[in-house]
């Protein structure tokens, strides 16, 4: 082989890098860093009640009566909705950040007889120069101004026709149920072999690997009897005459059950918007 063409084909391979490669601009080694001093949170009763997204005003309880149609006025559409009455809502306590770390107002509804009322329970309505409720709850609310004076009694013109509130209450109890009724499983097939596992959940798991049941799974258990809140819920009128408040759609509980009721927390009152 000639002596100009061997230097050629056995000299060194040079690979010349890029100096402005994808990995040089994200490289931990390359990126300029700012060291800030950081913040702590302070974690006080009134800082952390700042940051917490609560209503501004007071809530009250209210009785399910049932539903009933209703028709408006303008467009003379029929709509679905649920009556909730107000009986002797009023104003029992205050819970404040310096005492008790939030704001909230103890609300009380109706009233009852003493004697089906425990001693604790009937010492506290005595300090507060009331009858004993038939039922008393509370209120969060962001500062001391959503605080209503003590006695207060709430009615239903505290909220207005047009806006939107939270109902809070606890839904019908089914008792035990299996999937198909509590989390609508298709079950097995009706024939062509299935045997007594018609109304089975199918499959809870794998074999030995991973050997358990994953948390989690949907089986039989309870169905109902726990807290829904329905949000943005519409006042369609509100009557004090009567002591009623009507709210379009559905409302979970059985007719007689308690309802919370309160302003919107995701919208704002009709004219604030």
């Amino acid at each position: 082989m000639s002596s100009t063409i061997w230097p050629k084909i056995c000299r060194p391979f040079i690979s010349t890098r890029c100096a402005s490669t994808r990995a040089s601009l994200i490289a931990p080694s390359v990126v300029n860093t700012v060291k800030l001093d950081a913040q702590p949170i302070n974690h006080s009763p009134q800082e952390a009640q700042k940051r917490k997204w609560l209503p501004l005003r007071c809530g009250a309880l209210t009785k399910k009566e049932g539903m009933m149609p209703f028709f408006d006025e303008t467009t003379g559409k029929r709509m679905a909705c649920t009556v909730l009455r107000m009986d002797n809502v009023e104003v029992l306590m205050h819970r404040t950040v310096n005492d008790n770390g939030y704001f909230a107002c103890q609300v009380g509804y109706g009233s009852k007889h003493p004697k089906k009322v425990s001693r604790q329970m009937l010492g506290h309505f005595a300090s507060k120069l009331v009858n004993p409720k038939e039922k008393v709850s509370e209120f969060r609310v962001k500062s001391e101004d959503g605080l209503l004076p003590l006695g207060t009694l709430i009615k239903p013109s505290f909220f207005s026709s047009g806006q939107f509130v939270d109902l809070k209450s606890i839904c019908k109890g089914k008792g035990f149920a299996g999937v198909m009724k509590k989390y609508h499983f298709a079950g097995l097939r009706a024939s062509h072999g299935t045997s007594i596992m018609h109304r089975h959940g199918g499959s809870f798991g794998q074999n030995q690997d991973p050997g358990r049941v994953l948390p989690g799974k949907k089986m039989p258990g309870h169905m109902g009897n726990h807290h829904v809140t329905i949000q943005n819920a519409q006042v369609l009128k509100v009557d004090d005459e009567h002591g009623v408040i009507l709210v379009k759609g559905s409302v979970a509980g059985p007719p007689g059950a308690f309802i919370k009721i309160q302003d919107a927390i995701k919208k704002a009152p009709k004219g604030e918007q």
